[in-house]
């Protein structure tokens, strides 16, 4: 109750904010039937967010004069299929900003997406969603990291967009004396007519230990290309920590057909390295093929389907979904989902 009455008082400070600036009232509702198999352990299910990750936000601009803008944005995430938070620690866990623009770019503080997040999210075919998602391969090796898609306190500036397509990120969040959270990282690329690219490094300070405060590490490059009657898109990424290597290569394809538009995409992971126990992980490989439809009803509705199967070889253990709750596949056993989904925004 206490949640739905700090939402009635937002949206009427909204409303009459909106007066004086522009204050927009967003979300999305998805919610897919899920099947998932992990080795022999089957669960079929409704899931939150098989094409977009479902959410309520509020973001407003205010117009300063002289070029100069000011604006917020507060948005949070929910599991649609339940109606229950997607991060019991955090309301806003989405994003919650504010920010300072004009000719120079933009300064905007507070918890966003971390430049290495969109430097491979961009360019994943499914926009790690679904069974598909490539997220299921962005491991931090079981360390404290909390800095993999979003950052708390961060602080970040993005270059304006009259740089004839060069663009540029560069962010900073303190550790606040917590393990996990000391970020800091960037991106630049460029993005003009069909072509999009960009390469992007981020660490995140982990726990003390014995020879001092190791760093995760997390590098990649992606890109896209539309021509048209399909768009290539793809990243090649690479995740460190200590001796352990991950290395995820993944291509994917758009291909509009009609009102809708086929999504397909190959993901090859390569583990190398040794665990901290000595254990050595060059055979702990994984593959995913991945293939769906989106029909669109109109521009803010859409009807879709996803069918996604990874190849464990080894001790890999990836799943095709978390959620809900299922068994990991043993160690080299194989994992697939299939969903079908409706999705509202507004």
């Amino acid at each position: 109750m206490k949640h739905i009455a700090a939402l009635a008082l937002l949206a009427t400070a909204a409303a009459t904010a909106s007066a004086q600036s522009n204050v927009t009232l967003f979300g999305v509702v998805d919610v897919a039937v899920r099947n998932v198999k992990n080795g022999d352990n089957t669960v079929r299910s409704m899931a939150s967010g098989g094409y977009n990750t479902s959410r309520l936000g509020f973001r407003g601009v205010e117009d300063l004069g002289g070029g100069l803008k000011a604006s917020f944005w507060l948005e949070t995430g929910f599991n649609a299929d339940s109606g229950t938070q997607s991060d019991a620690t955090r309301f806003w866990n989405r994003r919650s900003t504010v920010s300072l623009s004009g000719n120079f770019g933009e300064i905007r503080l507070g918890r966003d997406f971390t430049p290495t997040y969109t430097g491979y999210a961009d360019y994943d075919a499914f926009g790690t969603n679904g069974v598909a998602s490539a997220d299921k391969f962005a491991t931090t090796f079981g360390a404290a990291v909390d800095t993999n898609t979003r950052s708390d306190n961060e602080f970040s500036y993005f270059t304006p967009g009259n740089l004839g397509g060069f663009k540029a990120q560069v962010s900073f969040a303190p550790s606040e004396k917590v393990a996990g959270k000391k970020y800091i990282g960037g991106r630049a690329g460029y993005a003009a007519g069909p072509l999009d690219v960009t390469a992007s490094y981020g660490q995140t300070d982990t726990v003390l230990n014995a020879s001092g405060n190791q760093k995760y590490k997390f590098a990649a490059i992606g890109g896209s290309y539309d021509f048209g009657v399909v768009k290539l898109l793809g990243y090649y990424s690479q995740a460190k920590l200590a001796d352990q290597k991950l290395a995820v290569a993944n291509l994917g394809v758009h291909v509009p057909v009609g009102a809708g538009t086929i999504r397909a995409s190959y993901i090859h992971a390569d583990a190398s390295g040794r665990t901290a126990a000595g254990v050595n992980t060059d055979k702990n490989d994984a593959s995913q093929i991945a293939i769906g439809y989106v029909h669109d009803l109109s521009k803010r509705t859409a009807l879709y389907t996803t069918v996604a199967r990874v190849n464990n070889k080894e001790r890999a253990a990836f799943a095709t979904a978390s959620s809900p709750a299922l068994p990991s596949p043993n160690n080299g056993r194989d994992s697939t989902g299939v969903e079908f989904g409706m999705r509202h925004r507004f």
